[in-house]
């Protein structure tokens, strides 16, 4: 049996930027430009002095695990070729928190890990950014 596509985002007016650099391969978030806030998931306005003064800006695809979750029952069926795989809470080096998956052997990941970005494309315009251990982090563990 053939294993189902993995599920597209949604692409809404504040979401459209995002997954547009991240086909691109890029990682950008929001900025507010008042206050100088970063600020992910995108909203219209900076959570921080509520501006509507906000925009993407690149940012170093850096981070360090906060949390993270292995799964070892698939969330959805295109997955199951990919238990056991973990999802993570990041930290980017500018502050905000993302969620996303962790490429890699999932057993050689830790809280503090830190990680880089890399994306997975899912159509021609739409790409998840995921994480995998950093050179200097898979180097220490080794």
């Amino acid at each position: 049996m053939e294993t189902p596509a993995r599920p597209i985002p949604a692409v809404t007016t504040e979401t459209a930027p995002f997954f547009k650099s991240a086909a691109e391969g890029r990682l950008e978030i929001q900025k507010c430009s008042d206050c100088g806030r970063y600020q992910h998931y995108p909203r219209r306005f900076c959570t921080s002095c509520q501006s509507a003064n906000i925009g993407f800006v690149p940012v170093s695809g850096r981070g360090t695990v906060y949390t993270f979750t292995i799964c070892r029952i698939p969330g959805h069926p295109s997955m199951q070729d990919r238990v056991p795989y973990a999802i993570a809470m990041i930290d980017l080096e500018e502050g905000p928190r993302l969620m996303a998956g962790i490429e890699g052997d999932a057993r050689e990941l830790a809280i503090g890990s830190t990680v880089d970005v890399v994306f997975e494309a899912l159509t021609d315009d739409i790409a998840l950014p995921m994480f995998h251990l950093s050179a200097k982090q898979e180097a220490a563990s080794s």
